[in-house]
C-alpha cells in the first residue's frame, strides 16, 4: 500500500516510519501524501489510541524537502505547500489522538516543521533540529512559524528562524522546543513508556483536550471557558467518564476503552 513509509498498527499503537533512507527521508510529494494518508487511516481506526512518527534507521528523522525534486517541479512553492504540506500538518493536528515524534536523528527544514506539529517529541541526545530554510534564502514553512514562537517564545523563535543553527536535542529540551532528550539506547524505552500509558488512557478525553488546546492559541478566556463547557458536557456522558468516576470512588484502577 505504501512505497515510502512503513505503517504498522498493533495493540492500539499506529507507527508511521518514514522510509527514504537514501535521502535521509527527504520529503517529496509521494512521501508527504503517504504520511497524510497514514495519519488519516489512524484517525479513522477506532482501535488506534496513539500514533508514533519516526524515521527508519538511526541517522535521520527527516532531512526536509527534497530540493532536487522541488526545483524540477512545475508547481510554485505556494501550490506545493497548499497541496501537500498543509494537509499533512492539518491531519496531525486534527487527529483526536496523541501523536508522538520519535526523533531518532536530524530534523531539518520541513522535517523540523513535521516534528513540531506532533503533540510530543522525544529525541535521542545525538539528534538535532534546524530550521535551515534561511540558509538557502527561504523562510520556515509547513506550520513552523505557528508552532515555534508558541513553544519557545518570540525572541528565541526569531533567533532560530533567522540563523537556522543546529539545536542539539539537549538544548531543545532545555528551551521547551521538545519534551525530552535521552541517550539513544533509551529512546525506545521512553517511547514505550508513553505508548503504554496512551494505550489504556481515556482517548476520547485526550482528543478533546487536544482539540481545545489547539483553540487556545487564538482565543480569549471567555471563549476557552465556552469550549470547556461544550466539550466537558460530551465527556461527562461518555463511557470512559462513567468508568473513571466509578473507579475513583471505588479506589480501583479504571479500565478506559477510549470512548
Amino acid at each position: 500500500m505504501y512505497q515510502h513509509i512503513l505503517y504498522k498498527s498493533q495493540q492500539g499503537i499506529a507507527r508511521i516510519t518514514l522510509n527514504r533512507p537514501q535521502v535521509y527521508h527527504a520529503l517529496n510529494p509521494e512521501l508527504i501524501r503517504e504520511i497524510t494518508q497514514a495519519v488519516l487511516v489512524a484517525h479513522a481506526d477506532e482501535t488506534v489510541r496513539v500514533v508514533v512518527i519516526t524515521g527508519a534507521g538511526d541517522k535521520a528523522f527527516c532531512s526536509g524537502a527534497d530540493l532536487k525534486e522541488a526545483t524540477e517541479s512545475k508547481k510554485t512553492a505556494s501550490e506545493t505547500l497548499e497541496e501537500f504540506y498543509e494537509p499533512m500538518i492539518d491531519a496531525i493536528r486534527e487527529i483526536p489522538k496523541p501523536v508522538i515524534c520519535r526523533l531518532n536523528g536530524l530534523a531539518v527544514g520541513a522535517g523540523c516543521s513535521l516534528a513540531l506539529a506532533c503533540d510530543m517529541i522525544i529525541a535521542s541526545e545525538e539528534s538535532y533540529l534546524s530550521l535551515l530554510f534561511v540558509q538557502i534564502g527561504l523562510m520556515p514553512d509547513a506550520g513552523a512559524t505557528f508552532f515555534l514562537p508558541r513553544l519557545v517564545g518570540a525572541a528565541k523563535a526569531f533567533e532560530l528562524a533567522t540563523t537556522g543553527r543546529k539545536v542539539s536535542a539537549t538544548e531543545a529540551a532545555q528551551i521547551g522546543l521538545i519534551n525530552k532528550a535521552v541517550p539513544a539506547a533509551e529512546l525506545d524505552g521512553e517511547i514505550e513508556k508513553l505508548t503504554t500509558y496512551y494505550q489504556s488512557a481515556p482517548t476520547l478525553a485526550i482528543g478533546m483536550i487536544k482539540k481545545v488546546l489547539n483553540q487556545s492559541f487564538q482565543s480569549d478566556l471567555a471563549r476557552m471557558q465556552e469550549f470547556e463547557r461544550v466539550n466537558q458536557d460530551i465527556l461527562f456522558e461518555s463511557q470512559d467518564a462513567r468508568e473513571g468516576i466509578s473507579s475513583f470512588l471505588q479506589k480501583k484502577k479504571a479500565d478506559f476503552k477510549g470512548y
